[in-house]
This record gives structure tokens, sequence and C-alpha cells, in this order.
């Protein structure tokens, strides 16, 4: 019985760890992007923070997209609070695409639209822009 619950504990504890990646593995640093858009969804969840939006397209679909952030902690101590980013606010994301192609973004900076206030996003990739090659 005491095998059983040692077994258990260390299969929970390995699963964030699982589900945490690698900043390289993920996203290309040499494929930064800036996008604005509405905030549709704010995940505010362990071990990343979540944000959607929905992006005006060049032909003027709307397409939504995910950024990654930093775990709720870091957030905070970058003067983050979960009511920060609200459903329906309009933002701009600086960051780098994933390596899949998909609508996926490491955020890096969040800028709030309407006040122009800029907030680093915790990113794993590091807060600072990539130096031109």
């Amino acid at each position: 019985m005491k095998h059983g619950f040692y077994a258990l504990v260390i299969v929970a504890a390995a699963l964030p760890a699982a589900a945490h990646h690698s900043f390289p593995a993920q996203y290309d640093i040499d494929k930064p992007i800036t996008l604005t858009g509405k905030v549709t969804k704010v995940e505010w969840t362990n071990p990343h923070i979540f944000i959607y939006a929905d992006i005006p397209a060049a032909d003027g679909a709307v397409v939504s997209w995910a950024f990654e952030m930093g775990g709720p902690n870091a957030l905070i101590r970058q003067g983050w609070k979960r009511d920060s980013l609200k459903v329906g606010d309009l933002v701009t994301f600086e960051g780098s695409l994933a390596r899949d192609g998909s609508n996926l973004v490491n955020a890096r900076v969040v800028t709030m639209t309407e006040t122009g206030r800029k907030m680093f996003a915790g990113s794993s990739g590091g807060d600072q822009a990539p130096a031109p090659k």
C-alpha cells in the first residue's frame, strides 16, 4: 500500500513537468510577430497563463490566436493581476511565433491599446526583442 502511494505522488509530481516545455522547442525567436486584437478569453492557470484574442487578418477575416505567457506567480511579480486583461480589451502582443505554424505566440510584451501601458509577459524566451541580424 505504501509503495502505491509513493508511486502516485511521483506520477502526480511529474505531470506539470511533462506539460512544461522549453522555449526553443516550441517557438522560433527568429520569427518575431506583433499582433493587435480583442481579448476573447483569459486562462489564469499554471504552468502558463494563456490569453486568446481575435486578430483581424489582411483579408478582413478575424483569426483566433493564443498567446502563452509566464506563470501566475511570475506575472504577479511583474505587476499583473487576474483582472489586468478582460474580455473585449484591445491589446497589442509582441512575441515569437510557434515553430509548427499554428496561431500560437509566446508573448514577450502586452500593450493595452487604450492606455498605452506596456507589461512584460514573463516569456520563457526573455522580455527583450531578439537582436537584429
